[in-house]
């Protein structure tokens, strides 16, 4: 008789979660099922079954299972017709498939993320319909870019420790960022040159040259300018912290160090260089990595390390490729707001390799 009442209840009703304490009653009485009378209206149960919605209405242990279960069917069937649409109503308005609804005292999805600071920092300037795009579009590419941060911070310190293997996972994910922010441009790319040109006064000198996330990315993987750290003099902290980042070794000169403590012969000089410097060519690094592509069973980690470095440079370039194509098709050869040559200086750019004897140990494979 228990499938008896799970198929009433769920038939009428269609939901139980609401009455845990009715069912405890249940259990008090000692009854494993039975009909229960409540409100005049009476319900067919198996005990374990939790009625759908609390009624106030008064409780009572009515007519026992021995009873004539087909008269007591066809007053449910029409009694809990005529009620089962008002109770069904507040229901819904209390739970949706489990899901909980009353967060008055719990952390939301909204209060975890800070929504309401991240969604409220879209400031337009002008009064053109467009300009949220443009906002939007360096927003999220700054988010992308502090995890890539996050990332090649903790990269860094595993070269520096030797434990590889976390390692690869990190420049894999920092890899599979900068394809998302290639796709990006696409985005951007909606915006015309007319519609472009009704924002640009209100940018003023505004301009990606002055993100210092961006910078501190391209210092981590070794494209080191002391110059260009005057640019964020007006943020004292960020000028502190970038300086910090110049003048610690770049995740590529951890590489270089780490071949090293593994036996491979790499000059003097470049193990003791201006960690303050970019990257330059050097013929013993680039016959290091020779010889670990030349055995790779013996030399494996560096190897695989090595693959891991040119899929994130191959990844970066074609980012750099994509922000090109996109301005020049946006602003032309103009001059740039924040005073560059605009797409002749991004193309100078796309011309800096970060790790050179990666690309150059292949000719001589």
């Amino acid at each position: 008789m228990a499938g008896v009442g799970m198929q009433h209840i769920s038939r009428f009703h269609g939901g139980r979660g609401r009455l845990v304490w009715l069912g405890k009653q249940l259990q008090r009485a000692g009854r494993e099922s039975g009909w229960i009378d409540i409100g005049g209206i009476e319900y067919l149960t198996d005990g374990s079954v939790i009625l759908l919605k609390y009624l106030t209405s008064k409780i009572n242990f009515g007519k026992s299972m021995a009873s004539d279960q087909q008269t007591a069917q066809s007053s449910a069937n029409g009694k809990a017709a005529h009620s089962g649409e008002a109770e069904g109503g507040a229901a819904a308005s209390e739970s949706w498939h489990g899901a909980r609804m009353d967060f008055k005292a719990a952390m939301s999805y909204g209060d975890y993320l800070s929504l309401g600071q991240i969604l409220s920092a879209q400031h337009p300037r002008s009064p053109s319909h467009d300009e949220m795009l443009f906002i939007v579009q360096h927003q999220t590419s700054e988010l992308w870019i502090k995890l890539m941060l996050h990332e090649l911070h903790a990269v860094r310190k595993q070269l520096h420790s030797g434990d590889l293997p976390p390692a690869f996972k990190m420049l894999a994910r920092v890899a599979r960022i900068m394809d998302q922010l290639v796709h990006a441009w696409d985005v951007l790319a909606t915006m015309t040159p007319p519609e472009y040109t009704a924002i640009r006064p209100w940018l003023g000198n505004s301009s990606g040259f002055q993100s210092h996330q961006y910078r501190e990315l391209e210092f981590l993987l070794g494209n080191k300018n002391a110059a260009l750290l005057k640019v964020h003099e007006k943020t004292p902290e960020v000028h502190a912290a970038l300086d910090t980042v110049l003048r610690t070794p770049s995740i590529y000169d951890e590489a270089i160090l780490l071949m090293a403590r593994q036996g491979l012969p790499i000059d003097a000089a470049r193990l003791d260089a201006d960690w303050c410097l970019p990257t330059t060519h050097n013929e013993s690094v680039k016959a290091a990595w020779l010889t670990v592509y030349q055995n790779t069973g013996q030399y494996w980690d560096l190897y695989e390390l090595a693959e891991k470095l040119v899929d994130m440079e191959t990844a970066f370039r074609f980012w750099r490729f994509r922000h090109v194509q996109t301005v020049e098709r946006i602003i032309g050869f103009k001059t740039g707001t924040g005073g560059t040559a605009g797409v002749s200086y991004l193309k100078k750019m796309l011309d800096v390799l970060l790790f050179p004897e990666l690309y150059a140990l292949r000719t001589a494979l």
